[in-house]
């Protein structure tokens, strides 16, 4: 069992950043991909990056690439999301999730854990 829990979240004007995190329980961390989704308000939960258990392989929606840069640091068992020029559009509940040896998927049906998410607010 993993337990996920995001933190990072906030309020920020368009063109900031933030970085998110998301620390993970369990001492089979570095045995996970991980990745970050997220939800609009009234919208349908969209993939946003992931990287995969080996930490090797990254991968981005189009929308955020350049932008947003995925890491983890498995001696801390956390896994990061760099959230650079922002925009108003990147509004959205955003969720880590861990998938057992997993590749990096963008399906989220593919990810065994997930975390309870955190708020990214851009105002424009």
């Amino acid at each position: 069992q993993v337990q996920l829990i995001e933190s990072g979240g906030g309020l920020v004007q368009a063109g900031g950043s933030l970085r998110l995190s998301c620390a993970a329980s369990g001492r089979t961390f570095s045995s996970y991909a991980m990745a970050w989704f997220r939800r609009a308000p009234g919208g349908v939960r969209d993939f946003v990056a992931s990287m995969s258990w080996s930490g090797q392989d990254t991968y981005y929606a189009d929308s955020v690439k350049g932008r947003f840069t995925i890491s983890r640091d498995n001696a801390k068992n956390t896994a990061y999301l760099q959230m650079n020029s922002l925009k108003p559009e990147d509004t959205a509940v955003y969720y880590c999730a861990a998938d057992y040896l997993g590749w990096g998927d963008y399906a989220g049906y593919e990810y065994d854990y997930w975390g309870q998410g955190t708020q990214v607010t851009v105002s424009s």
